[in-house]
C-alpha cells in the first residue's frame, strides 16, 4: 500500500523527512512527506484547492507543529502536487477518499492521528467536469456540517479581510457545527500572508489543548 522511498535532513528541521508513497482505492500513488519527531501523536495536513504539501502556508503550519514535538505528515491529493490522478474541481469524496487511505496507512504504522488541518478550497482558475461541477453542487453543507459527529473538536481559523471566502461565511458555518471553536484573525488575507505566526499559535494552540484529542481544523 506504500512505499518509503529517501529521507533527509536539515539544520532548520532536525528530524528526518521521508518521503513517502501510499496507494489510493483507485490504484493512484499519493506523495507525502512525513516528519516524524519521535513521538507517535501525529497531525495530517492537506493543502488548498490546486496548491500541494509544499505551498507556504502548509509548510509553515508543519514547521510550527513540529517544534512542539508532534509529528506531521503532508500530502498531495490524487491530481495535484506530486501524486497520480486528474485534477477535477469539486472532487470532494475522492479527497475524502485520500485522506481515508492517508489515516489508514499512518494508523498501521502505529501513529496517533490527533488532528486532521486543512487549508481552504480558493476561488482560481480550474478543470471544469460536468460530473465533478454536479458533485459541487449537490453538496448539501448544511446537512454535512449536521453531520458532523459531537466527538469531534472543529477549528476554524479565518481571516477578516479574506479576500476569497467572506468571513461571513465562517459565521454561518460556525452555527451548524457541534463542539465547533472559531478564530478570526484581523487584517488577515486567505492566505495569512502576513500573518503567519497568528495563524501558527491558533492552530498549535488548539492541537495542544484538552479538546484536541480527536480534532478537524481548516483555516480558511
Amino acid at each position: 500500500m506504500s512505499q518509503p522511498l529517501n529521507s533527509s535532513r536539515d539544520a532548520s528541521n532536525p528530524p528526518a523527512t521521508h518521503r513517502v508513497l501510499i496507494t489510493n482505492k483507485h490504484g493512484e500513488k499519493l506523495v507525502g512527506l512525513l516528519h516524524p519527531t519521535g513521538l507517535n501523536r501525529i497531525v495530517v495536513l492537506c493543502h488548498g484547492f490546486t496548491a500541494s504539501k509544499s505551498s507556504g502556508v502548509i509548510v509553515d503550519l508543519a514547521d510550527a507543529i513540529i517544534k512542539q514535538g508532534i509529528s506531521v505528515f503532508r500530502f498531495d491529493f490524487s491530481g495535484n502536487g506530486e501524486s497520480e490522478g486528474i485534477f477535477q474541481y469539486g472532487n470532494y469524496r475522492k479527497e475524502a477518499e485520500d485522506l481515508h487511505s492517508v489515516v489508514s496507512y499512518l494508523y498501521q504504522e502505529k501513529y496517533d492521528v490527533a488532528a486532521v488541518v486543512g487549508h481552504s478550497k480558493g476561488n482560481v482558475l480550474y478543470r471544469v467536469t460536468k460530473e465533478s461541477l454536479m458533485e459541487r453542487l449537490n453538496t448539501d453543507m448544511r446537512a454535512t456540517s449536521l453531520s458532523i459527529s459531537k466527538e469531534c473538536s472543529f477549528f476554524i481559523v479565518h481571516g477578516s479581510a479574506d479576500e476569497i471566502i467572506p468571513v461571513e461565511d465562517a459565521y454561518e458555518f460556525a452555527k451548524h457545527i457541534p463542539t465547533h471553536k472559531l478564530c478570526v484573525v484581523e487584517g488577515a488575507d486567505h492566505c495569512f500572508t502576513r500573518h503567519r505566526k497568528e495563524l501558527s499559535d491558533a492552530v498549535v494552540g488548539f492541537i495542544t489543548s484538552n479538546k484536541a484529542s480527536d480534532t478537524t481544523l481548516e483555516d480558511q
